[in-house]
């Protein structure tokens, strides 16, 4: 169905969210560290578990277990390397033939899908009320899917300054033409999304190390999701920023068990990076930093001949990066739906439409959605974590509603 079918169709898409319970922070707080304590044996142990019998519960239970991962290093004293952590919340009524599986940006772990920093409710309950069986994870080598030192590579880290301009206060700091239009970021008070504010502290305290190089952490995240699927069976699959690539990666490496991509805001454009960070040159294959399966083949990007608009679309968006013929198209993508996500302030709603523009291109079946388009503004980058939220997620859940049977 086309972009402008299932708009008219279901204009308002608005969900009935009212009535639920928020996830209490104190319980979160215990169950993360019950997940730590016993994350160390959970690969061979029987994987962890916790019902709830609250009948204003959407959650049946909650679980969670690790996929892929192999013994590395010294034979004498070997670790576990590459492993990805998995937590599962079963609805306690499912719905819908094919989980969500939510994957988490850069700086990020599964704390961003299960509540908001001034303590809302987040988009993982929110599925899971509306009938999906979730999953969040933690990428290889990050959060409670362990780094390991003299194994994996460098890590790199955020500070707290820096996401003030990306992603609380835009705004104030005007670095892309859209900033002017962030009003989300929840809290209130003189120190508003910056340092001192609790809002922000409370989301600066769930920011965490990262792997610095882009092609080391798609390579750890395809095995390991490939592996998640290949247990689970086929699924949605949700990304978000740094995320991006992993669904084009994931749908490459198992065309059969992905029935759709949600890609908000996914790392781009093609090509190089943008806003805010320069015209570095990123992403050779297209989409991502490692090989991608085109057709006609090809055994090196380099073998993609692209070329740059002369002038951009409108005057604030950058200037695309598209291929020459012959096209080169994204074979093991082709039969998934992809909705694309991208706000009215976050740097990416300049350049967003260049990946739409490209997967098109490539044969990708893709819906561009910029929120301001259905009447959704104010937005920045961290889209999930702001007052309007769950209307956000309403749209997406009307869109599989529609999409995918």
């Amino acid at each position: 169905m086309k972009l402008d079918e299932w708009l008219s169709n279901d204009a308002s898409t608005k969900v009935n969210v009212r009535g639920r319970t928020m996830w209490s922070n104190w319980s979160r707080t215990l169950i993360s560290g019950i997940v730590l304590s016993f994350a160390c044996s959970a690969v061979q142990a029987q994987p962890g578990n916790r019902s709830s019998t609250s009948e204003s519960n959407p959650i049946a239970q909650d679980s969670f277990f690790f996929v892929g991962g192999s013994y590395v290093g010294d034979s004498a004293k070997p670790v576990m390397h590459g492993q990805m952590y998995v937590e599962k919340l079963t609805p306690t009524r499912r719905l819908h033939p094919y989980p969500i599986v939510l994957i988490h940006g850069a700086g990020q772990t599964a704390t961003n899908w299960m509540g908001t920093p001034d303590g809302r409710e987040g988009w993982a309950k929110f599925f899971v009320a509306q009938g999906y069986e979730v999953y969040m994870v933690d990428q290889p080598a990050r959060g409670r899917s362990a780094w390991q030192e003299g194994i994996d590579g460098k890590l790199s880290t955020f500070d707290a300054k820096t996401e003030e301009s990306l992603f609380s206060v835009p705004e104030q700091f005007n670095l892309w033409p859209q900033a002017k239009f962030h009003t989300q970021w929840p809290g209130s008070g003189p120190s508003h999304g910056k340092i001192g504010d609790p809002v922000f502290d409370q989301f600066y305290s769930t920011q965490v190390q990262f792997l610095a190089s882009n092609a080391e952490t798609e390579t750890l995240i395809q095995h390991a999701a490939a592996a998640l699927l290949d247990k689970i069976g086929p699924a949605i699959v949700l990304t978000h920023s740094q995320s991006g690539p992993f669904g084009w990666l994931i749908a490459d490496a198992r065309p059969k068990l992905v029935k759709a991509i949600i890609a908000v805001e996914p790392s781009g454009p093609p090509f190089q990076n943008e806003i805010p960070f320069g015209t570095d040159k990123a992403r050779a294959w297209g989409v991502t930093d490692i090989p991608m399966t085109y057709d006609p083949p090809i055994t090196d990007p380099s073998q993609l001949q692209i070329e740059q608009q002369a002038t951009p679309d409108k005057p604030d968006l950058v200037r695309c990066w598209s291929q020459k013929a012959p096209v080169h198209s994204l074979v093991n993508l082709s039969g998934i739906p992809v909705m694309m996500v991208t706000s009215e302030a976050s740097y990416h709603s300049a350049y967003d439409h260049c990946t739409a523009r490209y997967l098109k291109q490539a044969g990708v079946n893709t819906d561009f959605v910029r929120l301001p388009d259905v009447g959704i503004h104010g937005n920045a980058h961290m889209m999930m974590l702001e007052k309007n939220n769950l209307q956000i997620a309403g749209l997406i859940s009307s869109w599989l509603g529609k999409n995918v049977k």
